[in-house]
């Protein structure tokens, strides 16, 4: 399972905060009912354009991983949940939402390729099932 959430609205000081990343991916592992292997990782980063600053992080977990890229500039943060092991979506959206207050979250759910032979074949069933096709039907 692959959880992205996009989070807008989000006051500046807060997504310019490495303590609150890092105390987010602290927690959230143990939120959702994952197992944390590792300390989050969380740096500050300043590139060419001024706006494209910001904090990004991860944790790594024992069914696979958690980032978040925050742009204060912009009010804008990203967190993605990979898992192979179901979780409630719900609950991190929650959570998201509510520790860092946005005004806006907007959130897509994919299935992890686990069961899938290759990427390619991941992404055709992903691209069937969105658009209503059948195994066996093929657009012209």
């Amino acid at each position: 399972m692959h959880l992205a959430i996009d989070a807008y609205g989000v006051a500046a000081e807060t997504l310019a905060s490495e303590s609150l990343i890092a105390d987010f991916l602290d927690s959230c592992p143990g939120t959702i009912g994952m197992t944390k292997i590792m300390a989050p990782q969380v740096y500050t980063y300043r590139g060419k354009e001024p706006r494209d600053w910001g904090v990004s992080g991860f944790v790594i977990i024992a069914e696979s991983h958690i980032s978040v890229h925050t742009f204060p500039e912009r009010g804008y943060m990203s967190v993605d949940i990979f898992s192979c092991k179901d979780f409630d979506r719900s609950v991190a959206e929650d959570d998201v939402r509510a520790r860092f207050a946005a005004s806006d979250v907007r959130v897509w759910l994919m299935d992890r390729g686990v069961d899938h032979d290759s990427p390619r074949q991941l992404y055709g069933t992903m691209v069937r099932e969105r658009v209503g096709l059948s195994e066996g039907r093929r657009r012209a």
